[in-house]
């Protein structure tokens, strides 16, 4: 979609929303000793956003790869490293960095926004500049030539058309993969 698409990237914990701890419990508030499922791969987009934006890009698209194609844990060091050289970054830099707790405070401050802001609930949340959200769950995803058409459509249904509040395939009619 070239110029016509900015997008601004923004962190949302799964870990958090479907925690059964109470309110008060924060996945990014426990020790580092706490095997979370998720801190880690925030941690090291954010180590990697400190080496620039087309580093942080990069770095996405690796972690993006490691988890949904070749099935990798965030949870392994060696995954985020690995991520890291295949996205070219310093690695040196990027493991010192990574150990630097301060980094989750992007996390808190985007997912306590999203949830207080916009009701996200789950991954993906798109926000249209309008401040209409939506939430899309696909499976499996649409072939690369689709994209772009599918990004349009809900553009058009949930963002033109504020009064289509929900739009949900009944499971059983679920297409199998």
């Amino acid at each position: 979609m070239g110029d016509k698409l900015q997008i601004d990237w923004r962190y949302f914990s799964l870990e958090q929303a479907n925690q059964k701890n109470g309110p008060e419990w924060k996945v990014w508030d426990q020790p580092p000793t706490y095997e979370s499922r998720s801190n880690p791969s925030f941690m090291a987009a954010e180590a990697a956003r400190r080496q620039g934006q087309d580093a942080f890009l990069r770095m996405q698209e690796q972690l993006l790869q490691a988890r949904h194609e070749e099935k990798r844990f965030f949870t392994d060091r060696e995954t985020l490293v690995l991520a890291a050289q295949r996205a070219g970054l310093d690695v040196e830099r990027f493991q010192r960095d990574l150990d630097d707790r301060s980094l989750l405070q992007k996390l808190i401050h985007d997912h306590t926004e999203a949830v207080e802001k916009y009701h996200a609930f789950g991954v993906p949340t798109f926000v249209f500049e309008n401040g209409q959200a939506a939430y899309l769950k696909m499976y499996p995803p649409p072939p690369k030539e689709e994209a772009a058409a599918v990004f349009e459509d809900l553009y058009r249904t949930m963002c033109l058309r504020p009064y289509v509040y929900e739009l949900k395939r009944p499971g059983e009619h679920w297409p199998k993969k």
